[in-house]
């Protein structure tokens, strides 16, 4: 039967085996199963419980210095609070999809837990305030643990470059033997490189130590909340002075996403080293059985399989920050339902790094270097050709000139099927007179390693002082 004009369809109310949704007033149909399972987010943000209780216990302290509750009312929340945070900690929580969100959860559950006084906790907040609450507070702590993670890999690091400090190894640029330098060199690059890696994620959670709670849905409070005590009380460093910007950007999300994504560039190339390394062809490498594979059908097999996966999570820390860029970068002011699809991408790249700061270190400690096939390469492929070259400045020949004095020794000495240490001084005097007896020390590996002594060269004297250097680095605080 249709309904007489000017007349409502009467309302369907939800069932009473499900709870109502928050939202349910204003609504005459509960919401279709299909898109309540697209539209929830529980499975993945349930992880922030423990930022969102302690968010809503600093919020109640804030309805309470408002008025908003009375002391009893207050601490009727707080004590509920502990009993809902005792049941998350021990599993025995029970999680309702229905209600969407770890938010919903966790106040539907105090409000079974203590009554009507339950009900109030939402007062002046938003779930659009309190979700950015949450990843802010998520974000300070995590940051926390992967600095540490990635001072354990350095520390590593370190370690391995003490040992290695008078161990020569060939240096390459476009994959092509170049220069000798000493393994240590190598080895601290990467020290030097996840410094700056920690330093980008103590900047991004310096950026995040902002109070978003009380910016509400998009327009702030109604109500007189102490946004600054509310700010000292959850630890943060300010408070957010425009409302629509706390509820609406995810820039701080998009910063760590993009830190993670050249930190694990580091990581890769680290990774992509060792792989190499590890190779017949190369030889300078053996990954200890404990973090290798083998084949399930070529019985000689060992396979550098950690490595080449800490490589290739590389590419989820990129596509996670890919992600969210692009589904930012169209969105209206303020807040909008995409801004949902920040936290999987977010918590990925949050658990691609814990994975590999926790396995990263244990298999540096176990690598063993074969610096006997290092310090025999290192000279072959006439790399120490550029010291010929400096050779000749040295006695007053313009670098171009000697360059090419150079290419045209290296050019002889491919044809007649010598290496430039096979040359003898009339052989080199045909190119310049300038030539002398002494031209064949300054050809050794050991003399071109200790002509680069200059601050960040590979001399093993100015290797020490980087090593010092990272070695003071990886004992700074880790906060």
């Amino acid at each position: 039967m249709k309904p007489r004009p000017g007349k409502r369809t009467p309302r369907k109310t939800p069932p009473s085996s499900a709870p109502a949704k928050p939202w349910a007033g204003r609504f005459t149909q509960s919401a279709d199963p299909a898109a309540e399972r697209f539209t929830a987010s529980l499975a993945f943000d349930r992880r922030l419980w423990p930022h969102d209780v302690t968010g809503s216990v600093a919020w109640a302290k804030a309805l309470g210095r408002a008025g908003l509750l009375s002391a009893s009312e207050r601490d009727a929340i707080v004590t509920g609070l502990a009993a809902v945070r005792e049941e998350l900690a021990s599993g025995t929580f029970p999680f309702r999809p229905e209600l969407e969100d770890i938010h919903m959860n966790v106040e539907r559950r105090l409000q079974e837990l203590i009554g009507e006084a339950g009900g109030k906790l939402h007062t002046g907040r938003s779930r659009n305030d309190q979700i950015a609450l949450d990843e802010r507070l998520y974000l300070k702590d995590i940051i926390g643990r992967l600095r540490e993670g990635l001072r354990r890999v350095q520390e590593v690091l370190v370690a391995r470059a003490a040992e290695t400090l008078e161990a020569p190894l060939p240096g390459y640029t476009h994959l092509q033997r170049a220069q000798p330098i000493v393994l240590a060199h190598h080895l601290l690059a990467y020290v030097f490189m996840l410094q700056r890696d920690r330093e980008r994620f103590r900047d991004c959670r310096a950026r995040a130590d902002v109070l978003p709670l009380g910016a509400g849905a998009l327009a702030g409070t109604a109500f007189p909340i102490d946004r600054e005590a509310l700010a000292k009380d959850l630890g943060f460093a300010a408070v957010s002075p425009n409302s629509l910007d706390a509820v609406s950007d995810r820039d701080y999300v998009v910063e760590f996403l993009a830190a993670g994504a050249i930190c694990g560039m580091h990581l890769s190339r680290l990774a992509a080293d060792l792989t190499l390394w590890a190779t017949a062809e190369f030889g300078f490498v053996e990954f200890s059985d404990a973090f290798a594979t083998g084949s399930s059908i070529m019985p000689q097999k060992k396979n550098p399989d950690v490595a080449e996966l800490i490589r290739g999570k590389s590419g989820r820390l990129s596509g996670n920050l890919v992600a969210v860029l692009t589904t930012m970068k169209g969105l209206p002011l303020a807040y909008n339902a995409d801004m949902q699809e920040d936290k999987e991408p977010f918590f990925d790249s949050v658990d691609t790094l814990e994975a590999i700061c926790a396995v990263l270190p244990p298999m540096l400690a176990s690598l063993t270097f074969h610096t006997d096939r290092m310090r025999r390469v290192a000279g072959e492929n006439f790399a120490t050709a550029t010291d010929l070259a400096d050779y000749l400045v040295r006695k007053g020949v313009p670098f171009r000139r000697a360059h090419e004095v150079v290419g045209r020794v290296v050019r002889y000495a491919l044809d007649e099927g010598k290496g430039l240490e096979d040359l003898g001084l009339a052989e080199l005097r045909r190119f310049s007179p300038l030539f002398d007896g002494d031209v064949k020390d300054a050809l050794t590996v050991e003399a071109s390693l200790r002509a680069r002594a200059v601050t960040g060269g590979t001399a093993p004297a100015a290797v020490r002082r980087a090593l010092a250097q990272a070695r003071a680095l990886t004992g700074q605080e880790q906060s």
